[in-house]
């Protein structure tokens, strides 16, 4: 397939996505570029990235690079300066509280424990906004509120730690290191999964996944985000979207 069928292809299936939210998303200016050649003419997004590590700091310049404004954020913001100089004006560093306040969507990227901890001290920055969440708990480094996390499942435990949110459980079964090398591959993408209660969010999620160079693929509501946790047979695989649809026996 060339890379203009690769595009077209790509718009006629976000549009079967988000046909039911095309009003929405038009109002909120989240169209999709045709390409990165062409994306500076198009309205982008502001997206507030909390916590720049491997997979924040990943996704923030591939979102860059598609045309999106992105503020990166760190407790200590000075040591994101060589990463937005590296991208250029439309990414810039700050807090996370002003990530939060910056974004129209924001990505939580953080160790799982801290996720609590966001919620509680950025809720009203967050109250109301589109949340990537893509933390995995680990016991090992987060106790016993990753034990209890696990057996509920991330979606439900994720909602629970982010109140008032719109809350997308994305990126967290794909490792950073694929991540780079696979973005915008040729052929058939590596496939996001994605679950929310939100179908506006996971439309807005879908969009965001596809300008990173990815396909989207809606297992659905948060309570099936366990479905692709930590543990489960997709963890870790860089899977296409009919490898992944198979695994987890979704058409």
């Amino acid at each position: 397939m060339n890379e203009d069928n690769t595009i077209n292809e790509s718009r006629r299936s976000f549009l079967r996505i988000a046909a039911t939210t095309f009003a929405w998303l038009s109002l909120a200016g989240l169209s999709r570029p045709a390409s990165a050649e062409t994306a500076a003419s198009q309205k982008s997004v502001k997206i507030g990235v909390i916590g720049s590590g491997h997979i924040g700091g990943t996704l923030g310049a591939l979102w860059v690079k598609a045309g999106h404004e992105v503020l990166f954020s760190s407790r200590h913001p000075d040591e994101l300066k060589g990463l937005v100089e590296s991208l250029g004006p439309a990414a810039r560093a700050g807090t996370p509280r002003e990530a939060a306040v910056f974004g129209e969507v924001v990505l939580i990227s953080v160790p799982y424990h801290a996720v609590p901890e966001i919620g509680r001290d950025l809720a009203n920055e967050l109250a109301g906004k589109v949340v990537l969440e893509t933390g995995n708990p680990y016991p090992s480094r987060d106790g016993d509120m990753a034990v209890k996390a696990r057996a509920r499942g991330t979606g439900l435990a994720s909602a629970e730690f982010l109140p008032g949110v719109r809350l997308v459980r994305a990126f967290n079964s794909v490792g950073y290191m694929s991540l780079r090398s696979e973005a915008h591959r040729s052929g058939d993408r590596v496939a996001i999964p994605l679950a929310s209660d939100d179908r506006q969010a996971l439309a807005v999620a879908s969009q965001l996944v596809e300008d990173a160079g990815f396909e989207p693929v809606v297992v659905g509501a948060l309570i099936r985000a366990k479905d692709f946790d930590v543990g489960t047979p997709v963890y870790g695989q860089a899977l296409t979207a009919g490898e992944l649809r198979r695994k987890l026996g979704i058409d």
